[in-house]
Order: C-alpha cells, then structure tokens, then sequence
C-alpha cells in the first residue's frame, strides 16, 4: 500500500498552501501553508538581498520579492543597469523599500548585503545550448567567493541561497570559503532546488489531468542531470503510471533546463520559473524566520543523510536556518537504484567545486565576474 512517510509526511503535509486531499495510507492533515500564502500574522522587517539583480532571473525575482509582507528592506546589486531596475520596483505600491548598488567593487557587494537577513544569488553566466553545467564551474565559482567573501563582512549570520549555477559544486564552493572566514554555519547554505519540485508537480498534474496545486512530489539529490531524482512513488495523488511513463517523466524532470535552453534558441534558459521557484523559496525562509512552525521545502545542503557530503532532501526551515533535516523518503526499488547511480556523479561536482575553492584560497586574485 501507498505510504507519505514519517518525517516526510510533515514535508506533504505543510510545502504546499492548495494541497486539498491525498489519498495515501494516512489522510494528511495540519497546518496546510505555502509560500504564497500571505494571511498570516507577520512580522515586516527582513532585509533581503538580491545579487545579480538585472539579470534575466534576477528582475523577476525582485519583482516578486517587492510584493512580499515579510521584506521590508529589498536590497539590489549587480555589476551594471541596477539603478534602473530598482527605481522601476520603487514605484510599485507595495511596503519594502528598495535600493539598489552597482559596481565590480567588493565595497559595492559588502554594502549592499549590511545588516540583511537573507543573500539570494542569481548572478552569474547562464546556461547555453550545448554548455555542460560543469563547464559554468570556472566562470560561476568566482561568484560563490566572492558573495562568501562579502557575507563574512556585511552579514555573517545572514542565510543564503544560491541559484548560481552548477549549484552541485556552488554551494561547496561557498562552504570551503565560509569555512575560510571563519563564518560557516552548515544551516545557513543552501541550494535552490525548488525549480525541480516545480516542474514535477507540473509534469505530474498534466498527465494525472489535475491541478498541480494538489500534487505533491519530493525530489532529492542535486540540481543537474541524474542528480535530479524525482521520488513519484510518494506523490499525493498517487501515481498510477506504467514504468514506461514513469521513466519518461523521471527523464522529462531531470532534463527539463535543457528543453527550456533549447527552446530559447540560444537567447537564455530558464528565467521566469527559476524566478518563481526562488521567491518561493525565499519566502519559506522568511517564514521559518518569523517563527511559523512547519514550514517544509526540499534544498540542496551540507548533509550527512547519503555518502554525499551534500544533498537535497525535505526541511524544515527555522529561525536559525535549517531546523531539522528530514531525511529520505520511502524509495521503490527504481528510485533506490537511480540514488545509487547518483551518488558518484554527485561527490564528482562536489570535489571539483571544493577544489576550486581551496585553490582560490591558497592563491587569491581578483578575476572578472562573469556577465549576466
């Protein structure tokens, strides 16, 4: 019989606000909350900082943060055309305020994240046709120092979330520079992987003919590739696919940054969704700042659950960051074979990711960062 898990069952029952009803072993009930419901009780006074901020994910992203009741302060920076995109946010009717800090300068950076409560990182080269995630390594690694840097300084307490790809080797990237700082704190990084759980329940809705807010679906892992391990033996509604469908989907989820690479014919990848994913996330963070009890996503952390020293499961979100790490769902035997396929591509990104970073520590240089 279907089972949503233990641990897991939390994550099912609260990362979703429409989640209506799903037929499982046990009915999931309790506190039913997503990041776009906004009629809580909340508490206006975050600081939220956007790096990368005039990029094709980042003005989307602001956009949304703009009409967030938790931010009160919305921080923008990026190498150039900033000021614009921050004045054009500022005369929206919504409470937080906006500033905006451009430049190559770390002054630029550091001053821009004073004080904030969360740094989210969309800055970067994107995604091109034919371009291998590992291939942004080089140019994108020098992102990840150089908001770890600025971090150490400006807000060290502060939570992080990276959207900077490849996000399996960014993340240890910023690790090993924290670690450096001496301002590492394994509960305060993290790896947006909310665009995969995204498009899932996306995907999954389609087939099953239903609104994909009453689907449900963790997916565990990375943020590239086979890394990707969409879990829809525990999607609520049940899944009722043929393998052949189940492995088309699997498939579908786990390459779909490439159907949207190649559907902009070269021009970008994927922008608006990453955008949603993200302030959905952020506001989960927020939420867990605020002190809303349950608040569940999946992120891509520090983590002991696997042999991989990071992975993406379910978490709940606190005051501190991480409060507790839920751990693996229940697997079929397909899915527990696709964990075990990942493991070594997973811990290749992690090692060349913690590489470039204690080789950057060891012989620091300023290098250009990459264009939007």
């Amino acid at each position: 019989m279907h089972n949503c898990g233990m641990g897991f069952g939390m994550w099912m029952r609260t990362s979703q606000s429409c989640l209506k009803i799903c037929k499982c072993k046990r009915a999931i009930q309790g506190k039913a909350t997503c990041g776009w419901n906004w009629n809580h009780n909340s508490v206006r006074n975050y600081k939220v900082t956007v790096v990368g901020a005039s990029g094709g994910i980042g003005q989307p992203l602001s956009l949304m943060l703009k009409q967030n009741p938790l931010v009160s302060e919305l921080s923008l920076h990026d190498l150039k055309l900033v000021k614009g995109v921050a004045m054009d946010l500022s005369h929206i009717c919504t409470n937080p305020q906006v500033e905006s800090f451009e430049g190559e300068d770390e002054a630029s950076l550091e001053d821009s994240m004073q004080n904030s409560h969360i740094v989210v990182v969309p800055a970067g080269m994107p995604r091109k046709p034919g371009m291998d995630r590992d291939q942004l390594l080089s140019a994108n690694g020098f992102v990840a120092m150089a908001v770890a840097t600025a971090m150490s300084k400006a807000c060290p307490k502060a939570l992080v979330a990276f959207i900077t790809n490849p996000v399996n080797s960014v993340v240890p990237i910023a690790s090993e520079a924290m670690k450096s700082l001496d301002c590492y704190d394994p509960k305060r990084i993290f790896g947006v992987t909310t665009l995969d759980v995204v498009r899932a329940r996306t995907f999954l809705a389609k087939h099953m003919k239903v609104d994909p807010a009453e689907v449900n679906v963790p997916v565990i892992g990375g943020h590239a590739g086979i890394t990707i391990l969409p879990i829809l033996s525990q999607c609520c509604p049940i899944f009722k696919g043929t393998p052949e469908e189940t492995k088309a989907l699997v498939h579908r989820i786990q390459e779909a940054g490439t159907e949207v690479v190649k559907a902009k014919a070269g021009t970008g990848s994927a922008t608006l969704s990453m955008a949603y994913a993200a302030a959905h996330f952020v506001h989960a963070l927020l939420r867990g700042l605020n002190g809303e009890e349950d608040v569940v996503e999946c992120a891509y952390v520090a983590s002991d659950v696997t042999e991989s020293p990071y992975f993406s499961t379910p978490l709940e979100l606190g005051p501190d960051g991480i409060k507790n790490n839920l751990g693996l769902p229940d697997m079929n035997s397909d899915e527990q074979e696709g964990l075990k396929k990942m493991i070594p591509e997973l811990k290749k990104s992690i090692d060349e990711g913690t590489k470039y970073a204690q080789e950057a520590i060891c012989n620091p240089k300023k290098g250009p960062e990459p264009k939007k």
